[in-house]
C-alpha cells in the first residue's frame, strides 16, 4: 500500500473494504486525488472532503456492460435506472443498435429501430436527439461534450454503419459486396482509433424494427462481419458484443470462432435459459469453455436475476390493455384512470369485456393470470412460488380472477406492479441463472438500462446482486468478494477498461460505499422526467450511503448530489503503472 499521503480531494474513511479482486476484505481508508486513487490503508492526511464508512463496504464501481443511453447522454445528465444502483461506468450502443454513423436521410429508420429493439419512443427520440454529428468521431465527440454521472464508453453499432454504408439496401438486409465491406471495415478502424469500445450487432429475430422489419445484421454474411472486425484488428483494440438465436448453433459458433481467432478480437454475447429449449444455455456454455483452451476469447452476458415483463396501470401493458372499456381511458393521467375504473359501470364493462385476445402474443401474455405475480413494495420477488400467481390467489380467496386482479391494480392508488417471468419454470430458471453467473468465461451483463422503457427494469441486477445473492435469500449465495468482483474488475477487464474495477493506487477514483445491512431493493416505479414527457421505469433503492466517480460523490445517502463527472471513456484503457513500493 503507498505511503504516499498528500492534502486529498476525497477520503473515504474506516470501511471495510472489498477490492474487486475476490481477495479477502480489510479494513482501512481510501483516498483519491485527482480523480485517481492515491493511498490505501490508514490515511493520516486530510480530505478536502470525506465519506465515514463506518459499518459500510467500501467497493469499486460498479461496470455495468449492456446499456442503451445511446441517447439519453445527449438529452440526460443521470443515467437512471443504472446509476441509482452502483454503477460507475456503463457500454452504450450494444445489440447493433445506435445514431452513428447516420446520414439525416437514415435517421427516422434509426428511430424506427431504436424504438422497435428497445422500446424508447420515437417522440422521445425527435425531440431529444440534436443530430449535430453524421459519422462516429462525431457522435462521439457530441457525447465527450456531455457532463454525465457516470463514465460511458461507445460501440460502433452495425445498424447505423450499415445503412451508412449500404442506404436502403443495407435496412433491407440486401448482402453488402465487397467494396462496401471493405467500407465498413474502414468505419470500423476509424471508430476504434477515435475512442469506440468495440462493434455490436444482433443477429435474432425477436429484434425488429416498430414497423416489423427484422434488424439488418440478421443475416450479414461472415465475409461482412470478418471484414468489420478486421477494421478493428487494423486498430488493434476493440471488443464484439452481440446476440444471436444460434439457430445453427454449431455453425454460428464456429463461424464467432474464427472472427475472434483471426483478428484477435474478444467477443461477448447473450446467454439466456429459453422457454422453448431449456437446457440450450447448457450447450452454449461448453462450446464456450473448449473455445476458451483454444485461446479464443469468447464470454457469456449473463444476468443476476430472471428477466421479467412489467405490468401495471402506469406501465405498458396490464391485463385489461386490450379490453374496448379500459382503452378508452387508458391515456387518462393514472389518478384519474384510477377514478374512472373505481366507478361501478366502469368496472362492469371492463370486467364484462375480459378477456380480450387478439392474433398479438402480447395480447395473449397479458391476459395469462396464471403466470402473473405482484410485485410486493419492498424487496419484490423474483423468484416467487408457482401458487402465488393471481389466478391461485384468486381461487383460494374464492373470487374470479380477472376481479381480484382488478382489485389489485387499483391498489395504492395504481401504483401496484405485477410481473410475467421470463420462463414458466421458475424453479430451473434459477438454477440457470445460479449456473451460468458462476461459469468462469460469462461476465455479468444485460441490465438493458436506457431500453424498454415501460416494459423492462433488469438495471436493478447490481443491487439485486447485493440483496439476493449476497445476502443468500431462498438459501443460496454468493460470497461477497466473489459478488464483487463479478460487478467490478470482471466486466472491466472483458471492455479492456483496464484502469478500473480495483481499489488499488492508481486506478480511477470510483467508488460505492454500501451499508450491506441496510441494502434494500424497491417495486418498480414509472417516473416522467423523459424528453416529451415520456416516463420511464426505475428501480428504487436504500443503503448506498455513497456513489464516487472520479474522486467525487454523485450519490449521498441514495439522492444526487447534482455533480457531474462522468465523461466518454475513449477506447479501451491501459492498467495504471505499478507503485513502487
Amino acid at each position: 500500500m503507498s505511503q504516499f499521503n498528500p492534502v486529498a480531494d476525497l477520503v473515504v474513511r474506516n470501511g471495510l473494504i472489498v477490492d474487486g479482486t475476490g481477495g479477502e476484505p480489510y479494513a482501512g481508508d481510501v483516498a483519491i486525488k485527482d480523480g485517481k486513487i492515491v493511498e490505501i490503508g490508514t490515511v493520516s492526511g486530510s480530505g478536502k472532503e470525506e465519506v465515514d464508512a463506518t459499518g459500510c463496504i467500501v467497493t469499486p464501481g460498479f461496470v455495468d456492460l449492456h446499456t442503451h443511453y445511446d441517447g439519453h447522454v445527449i438529452w440526460d445528465t443521470h443515467l437512471r435506472p443504472s446509476s441509482n444502483h452502483g454503477v460507475t461506468t456503463a457500454l452504450i450502443g450494444n445489440c447493433g443498435v445506435g445514431f452513428a454513423p447516420c446520414r439525416p436521410e437514415t435517421r427516422p429508420a434509426m428511430l424506427n429501430f431504436m424504438e422497435g429493439v428497445e422500446d424508447i419512443p420515437k417522440e422521445v427520440m425527435e425531440v431529444g436527439l440534436p443530430w449535430n454529428w453524421e459519422s462516429f468521431p462525431e457522435y462521439l465527440d457530441a457525447v465527450a461534450a456531455r457532463k454525465l454521472d457516470m463514465d460511458v464508453a461507445v460501440h460502433l453499432a452495425h445498424i447505423p454503419l450499415r445503412a451508412y454504408v449500404m442506404g436502403q439496401r443495407g435496412i433491407d438486409r440486401e448482402p453488402a459486396t465487397p467494396e462496401e465491406i471493405a467500407q465498413m471495415g474502414a468505419i470500423a478502424e476509424e471508430a476504434v482509433r477515435a475512442g469506440g469500445i468495440g462493434f455490436s450487432t444482433s443477429r435474432t429475430s425477436h429484434h425488429q424494427s416498430r414497423d416489423g422489419q427484422n434488424t439488418p445484421g440478421l443475416t450479414a454474411s461472415e465475409d461482412e462481419l470478418m471484414g468489420i472486425a478486421q477494421g478493428m484488428g487494423r486498430a488493434g483494440a476493440g471488443v464484439i458484443q452481440l446476440i444471436s438465436d444460434f439457430e445453427d448453433h454449431e455453425g454460428e459458433f464456429a463461424m464467432l470462432e474464427r472472427i475472434a481467432r483471426e483478428t484477435g478480437r474478444s467477443i461477448s454475447f447473450t446467454i439466456t435459459q429459453k422457454n422453448d429449449h431449456l437446457k440450450k444455455h447448457e450447450k452454449t456454455l461448453k462450446m464456450i469453455e473448449n473455445a476458451n483452451r483454444d485461446g479464443i476469447k469468447i464470454r457469456g452476458q449473463v444476468l443476476s436475476r430472471p428477466t421479467t415483463t412489467l405490468f401495471g396501470l402506469s406501465v405498458f401493458a396490464n391485463p385489461f390493455s386490450f379490453c374496448p372499456s379500459f382503452q378508452a381511458i387508458a391515456d387518462l393521467p393514472l389518478a384519474k384512470k384510477v377514478a374512472e375504473m373505481r366507478k361501478p359501470e366502469v368496472r362492469k364493462a371492463i370486467l364484462d369485456e375480459f378477456p380480450t385476445v387478439t392474433d398479438d402474443r402480447v395480447s395473449k401474455a397479458v391476459v395469462a393470470l396464471d403466470r402473473i405475480f405482484e410485485l410486493k413494495e419492498v424487496e419484490p420477488e423474483y423468484e416467487p412460488k408457482r401458487d402465488d400467481n393471481i389466478a391461485a390467489i384468486a381461487e383460494r380467496l374464492n373470487v374470479p380472477g380477472k376481479e381480484y386482479m382488478y382489485d389489485r391494480l387499483l391498489a395504492d392508488d395504481g401504483r401496484t406492479m405485477f410481473m410475467l417471468p421470463s420462463t414458466l419454470m421458475m424453479d430451473q430458471a434459477i438454477d440457470a441463472i445460479e449456473a451460468m453467473m458462476k461459469h468462469p468465461y460469462t461476465v455479468l451483463a444485460l441490465g438493458d438500462g436506457g431500453a424498454h422503457s415501460t416494459q423492462i427494469c433488469d438495471a436493478s441486477a447490481q443491487t439485486y446482486m447485493l440483496t439476493r445473492w449476497v445476502k443468500g435469500r431462498h438459501g443460496r449465495s454468493l460470497p461477497l468478494t466473489q459478488a464483487i468482483k463479478m460487478m467490478t474488475s470482471d466486466p472491466a477487464a472483458a471492455a479492456g477498461l483496464f484502469d478500473r474495477g480495483l481499489v488499488k493506487v492508481g486506478y480511477k477514483g470510483d467508488l460505492n460505499v454500501i451499508d450491506l445491512d441496510k441494502v434494500t431493493l424497491y417495486r418498480p416505479l414509472l417516473v416522467k422526467d423523459m424528453p416529451a414527457g415520456a416516463g420511464r421505469v426505475i428501480m428504487p433503492t436504500s443503503g448506498y450511503r455513497a456513489t464516487i466517480v472520479s474522486g467525487e460523490i454523485t450519490r449521498a445517502n441514495d439522492e444526487e448530489t447534482g455533480r457531474l463527472p462522468g465523461r466518454l471513456v475513449r477506447g479501451q484503457q491501459a492498467a495504471p503503472e505499478p507503485v513502487p513500493a
